[in-house]
Formats: structure tokens, sequence, C-alpha cells
């Protein structure tokens, strides 16, 4: 049974959003264009999360130069050809979860490294969007690429500064660190293809399996 939490910051992808197939194919084009042999497929799955600069430099041992090409490329995919909602849906259950939580009065932000003008028109495409009282993600110009600064700036634009009433909802290790450098306490799902063992070595105060499983948590 969890704390009687006040505000609920989630991630988008892997957590409210089924994303997987889209990105990886995203970042398959940027590969194509640059000419380069694709990561094995074990590379390609934890594509999913991390901010995706972090993806290319530390996971394909991209140089910067290089990695911002990369970048540049997965967002021409992703962003102007629509894929960020064609090849995206909500996991079975996520709706139904925001609403609880929305309907017993608790605040309810999104907090992703993904750009913040794409996370919004993603919630707002799946009709979630009425539930969240801020949209938070990184800036266009390359700001806010860090988890922990996403989520600090959520709290501010959600006017909560008592961090015992924060809970961070994420699938990756990223979300995990990012709440414990803010000071908040974290849930870590499994049903988006996480391995538990690394939730667990993150930190994370929760594990849940299933989306309703959050709401056990929250709700007492």
């Amino acid at each position: 049974m969890g704390k009687n939490y006040r505000t609920i910051l989630f991630d988008l992808d892997g957590t409210l959003a089924d994303s997987g197939a889209g990105i990886i194919k995203c970042v398959k084009y940027a590969f194509d264009k640059m000419g380069l042999e694709y990561p094995d497929e074990a590379v390609l799955k934890k594509f999913l999360g991390p901010p995706l600069m972090y993806s290319f430099t530390n996971l394909c041992g991209m140089p910067e130069e290089q990695a911002w090409k990369a970048f540049h490329l997965y967002r021409e995919r992703y962003c102007d050809m629509d894929c960020c909602v064609t090849e995206n849906s909500l996991f079975e259950g996520i709706y139904d979860v925001l609403e609880q939580l929305n309907g017993a009065g608790k605040r309810i932000a999104l907090a992703t490294t993904k750009p913040e003008n794409t996370a919004d028109r993603i919630i707002t495409y799946f009709d979630v969007k009425k539930f969240f009282t801020a949209v938070c993600g990184a800036a266009n110009d390359g700001s806010r690429g860090v988890k922990a600064e996403v989520i600090k700036d959520a709290l501010e634009r959600c006017g909560e500064t008592a961090l015992e009433q924060v809970l961070m909802i994420g699938d990756r290790f990223y979300d995990i660190e990012g709440a414990k450098a803010v000071g908040i306490d974290s849930a870590g799902v499994l049903y988006g293809g996480t391995d538990r063992e690394e939730l667990e070595k993150a930190g994370a105060d929760y594990i849940v399996s299933e989306p309703n499983d959050i709401v056990k948590i929250i709700l007492k």
C-alpha cells in the first residue's frame, strides 16, 4: 500500500503509450539515411525511454556531431510524418487509471524528455489531455533534456512544493534516477517491456505489473 500522494507525474513512452514499434522504425530510418548498419534488436529496444541524444551517444557510440545528425533525421520521420500518433497507442487500462486519479482529485502532470509540443499532440490525440494539470517535456532549443529538469519543471507548473506528496511513474531507469535526483518517490512499470532488474537496480520505490496496480498504490 502506498502513501496518499497528491501530485502524480507520468512518463509517456512505455508508461502511458506503447510507442515502441514507431520509435524503432524512426531509429532505423535515421541509420538508413546515414548509410549505417542498424544496432542489434537488444540495443534498439533500449531507445524506449531515455533522451535520443543519450541513446545515440551511449548506446551506439556516436560522436556528438554524428548523434545530432541522427537525432534530426529521427525527428524528421517521427514528427514531420505524424508517426508520433499513427504508430502509437495507449496501453490498455491507462485511460481508466487517469480517469480514476483525476476523479479522486489528484493533480496529474506529464513529465517526459520527448519534445513538449510532440507530447502535447500525442495526449491530445488520445483524448487524455483533459486529465493533466501540466504537460512538461524537452524544449525545442534542447533545454530540459534531462529527466530531473523536466520533473522540476512539472512540479513548478503544478505549484507543488511538498516533495513527499509526489510520485513519479515511469518505465525506465532514467525515470527512477530522475525522481531520486529531485527527491521524490518513484514507481517503475513492467508492462512496457522493461526488465524488473533494471528498475530494482535504479531504486524504484514500487514496481507494478499492470496499469491498474498504479491506482492501488495511490488510492488507499
